[in-house]
C-alpha cells in the first residue's frame, strides 16, 4: 500500500469534512458532486476503509476516517510551513495571513489594525475567519489559522499569546428600569465609557443586590462573559441572575438592552463604539472577574513567518 496514494486526493476528503455534505464541497472545489464523490471513493479504496459514514445525515466521520482527517491536517501544516519558509526567503512581498476573531473583534478591532498593516504590505493577502472561540481554536490548532485574537483563556502548553488590551465587563441597563433610581449615584453614560471614566479609582462599582428581581440577557452557557456575569452576581449581590434570554453575541445582548428588554454584562471595546442613543445606564463592576486580558494567540512550536511577527510587533 503506497502512502502517498492514499493523500493524493486529501484536499477533496478535507472539504468535504469540512462541510460534512458532498454538495457544498463540490460547490466550494468547483466541480460536479458525481466527480467529487468518485475522487473520495478512490481514497477510501486506496486505505481499503470508508471515510465517511454516508448512512447518517448528515454525514459523518467514520473511524478510520477520523485518523485520516487527523493525519492530513499534520500534512497540511507540515506544508503550509514550508510555503511559509519559501514567502520569507522571497521576503516580505507576497504571501499571506489568516486571522480568527469573534463577532466582536472582526468587526471592531481588526479592521483598524489590519488597514494600518496592508499600508505596509499591499500585496498581502488577508484571510478574515469570524467563528465561535471553540471554532477558532480548532482552526488553530490545525494550522488552518496563523492568529486568533480572543478574551478566553486558551492551553498554554498548545497556544502562544501575546498581550494586547485589557477589558472590562459593564453592567449594561435600560433606563427605563425602575432599579436604576435605587443606584443613581453610580450610573455612568456611554460618554464616560469612552472617556475611560469607569477606570478611575474613585468611581464606585455598583450593588448588584439592586438588580435581583430584574431580567438578564445573558449569553449562552460555557461562554466566558457568562461564566463572569454569573460569577459577579454571586459574589457581588448574592444572587443568580434570571435569564429572559440566552444569546450567541454581545452586540445582540446589548441591542436588546437598548429596547428594554433587560440587562446585560458588555465589555467596554464593545461600548466604546456604539452611538450615544441615550436609552441606556452603564455602571462600574467592582470584582476582578470583570477583567479580562484579550490576547492574540498562535500555536506553539509551530514555525512563525515574518508576515506574523510584522503583524504581532504591530500591535
Amino acid at each position: 500500500m503506497e502512502i502517498e496514494k492514499m493523500f493524493q486526493g486529501m484536499d477533496y476528503v478535507y472539504e468535504v469534512y469540512k462541510e460534512m455534505s458532498f454538495s457544498r464541497a463540490a460547490k466550494n472545489l468547483y466541480i460536479s458532486q458525481p466527480s467529487l464523490s468518485a475522487a473520495v471513493k478512490k481514497v477510501e479504496s486506496q486505505i481499503g476503509f470508508p471515510i465517511f459514514d454516508r448512512s447518517s445525515n448528515p454525514i459523518r466521520l467514520t473511524e478510520p476516517g477520523k485518523e485520516y482527517i487527523r493525519s492530513a491536517e499534520r500534512i497540511m501544516e507540515v506544508e503550509h510551513g514550508f510555503q511559509n519558509y519559501v514567502n520569507d526567503m522571497q521576503g516580505l512581498k507576497s504571501g499571506g495571513i489568516a486571522i480568527g476573531g469573534t463577532n466582536l473583534f472582526v468587526s471592531y478591532v481588526l479592521p483598524p489594525l489590519l488597514s494600518r498593516f496592508t499600508e505596509n504590505f499591499p500585496m498581502l493577502h488577508v484571510n478574515l475567519v469570524e467563528a465561535s472561540t471553540s471554532e477558532l481554536e480548532e482552526k488553530l490548532s490545525s494550522g488552518a489559522l496563523d492568529l486568533m485574537i480572543d478574551s478566553q483563556s486558551m492551553d498554554s502548553v498548545v497556544f502562544e499569546k501575546k498581550f494586547f488590551c485589557e477589558e472590562h465587563l459593564l453592567l449594561v441597563v435600560p433606563k427605563s428600569l425602575r432599579s436604576n433610581e435605587k443606584v443613581e449615584k453610580y450610573a455612568l453614560t456611554i460618554s464616560d465609557i469612552k472617556a475611560n471614566r469607569h477606570l478611575d479609582a474613585d468611581v464606585l462599582p455598583v450593588p448588584l443586590e439592586h438588580f435581583r428581581e430584574d431580567c438578564f440577557l445573558l449569553l449562552k452557557s460555557g461562554n466566558d462573559t457568562r461564566n463572569r456575569a454569573e460569577k459577579i452576581c454571586r459574589k457581588s449581590g448574592h444572587f443568580y441572575p434570571r435569564a429572559r434570554l440566552e444569546l450567541d453575541q454581545q452586540i445582540t445582548a446589548y441591542n436588546l438592552s437598548r429596547y428594554g428588554m433587560g440587562i446585560s454584562f458588555n465589555g467596554d471595546i464593545l461600548i466604546r463604539h456604539m452611538p450615544d442613543d441615550g436609552s441606556l445606564v452603564y455602571y462600574k463592576l467592582g470584582y476582578p472577574d470583570a477583567v479580562r486580558n484579550v490576547n492574540f494567540y498562535y500555536k506553539r512550536n509551530r514555525y512563525i513567518t515574518k508576515m506574523v511577527s510584522a503583524f504581532l510587533n504591530l500591535i
